[in-house]
């Protein structure tokens, strides 16, 4: 008996997780951004600007840049005295209350 108790509960939570995770997932508003600079596999020194272009959907606001997963709160455009070696950028379209959207892109450069 207790062994069906278990399996109908395992059984509804991943029903339940299944229904709950397209509500999760980052809405696709029909926004676009592209890193313009630098370019994927770039070699850069430990300061060096990055741009990038947002096409806005219904939804977008700004982008989120994150350098190797960590989020650039108030990014001036800058990276500056980054360490050596290979790291990623990321820019993701956030909404006007920082929602992710869909849209984002990723590079990787090597800092000399």
């Amino acid at each position: 008996m207790k062994q069906k108790f278990l399996f109908v509960l395992t059984l509804l939570v991943a029903c339940l997780a299944v229904s709950i995770s397209p509500a999760l997932a980052d809405i696709d508003d029909g926004s676009k951004i592209t890193i313009t600079s630098p370019k994927d596999g770039a070699m850069v020194g430990d300061t060096f600007e990055l741009t990038y272009e947002l096409v806005k959907g219904s939804q977008a606001a700004h982008g989120h840049v994150y350098l190797d997963g960590e989020p650039q709160k108030e990014f001036s455009g800058t990276f500056e005295g980054l360490s050596k070696g290979k790291h990623e950028i990321k820019v993701q379209a956030a909404t006007h209350d920082h929602d992710h959207l869909a849209a984002s892109d990723s590079i990787s450069v090597t800092v000399q």
